[in-house]
């Protein structure tokens, strides 16, 4: 394992490069995981198990249902937390801070984070508002970072 002073701190613009890609990736994961769902609200309507009521159709009642809603808010927050973590703690890096070079890591030895270091980068992340500490620290952590006691590194170039 590379040690933490090997490789450089990932900076600010690099972030948020990263969490571009990593918007859009997330965005077409959420339509797909929404899509499953109306396409089951669907299916139990068509069946009879399920009615409408009072709502137009399957979006108007998941956006307003009392109890649907918010579970299937939670279900869709759910979905983007799982993508963070399961990238962060599999190999390190999301498919956009692959794109970019990038590899979160723990800070004292370098070694991949655990699904705690996980979850408290993403609850303190303000949805990457986190990042704007960047510039300011003489290591160039992040809010999260600094909590989660993680660090993102830039990864050399392949020969």
């Amino acid at each position: 394992m590379t040690t933490s002073t090997t490789l450089p701190p990932a900076g600010l613009f690099r972030r948020l490069a990263a969490l571009i890609y990593d918007t859009l990736i997330i965005i077409a994961i959420e339509m797909m995981a929404a899509g499953i769902v109306m396409a089951v609200v669907f299916a139990l309507n068509a069946a009879g198990l399920l009615s409408y009521g009072e709502y137009a159709d399957a979006a108007d009642m998941l956006g307003k249902h009392p109890v649907l809603s918010p579970l299937f808010t939670l279900y869709l927050a759910g979905v983007w937390i799982y993508f963070f973590v399961f990238f962060w703690t599999r190999a390190g890096q999301t498919l956009g801070m692959r794109a970019w070079k990038l590899r979160v890591r723990n800070a004292k030895d370098g070694a991949p984070i655990t699904v705690t270091q996980a979850l408290i980068r993403i609850s303190t992340s303000g949805f990457g508002l986190a990042n704007l500490t960047v510039p300011i620290d003489p290591k160039k952590r992040g809010f999260h970072d600094i909590w989660a006691k993680t660090e993102v590194v830039v990864l050399p170039k392949a020969n």
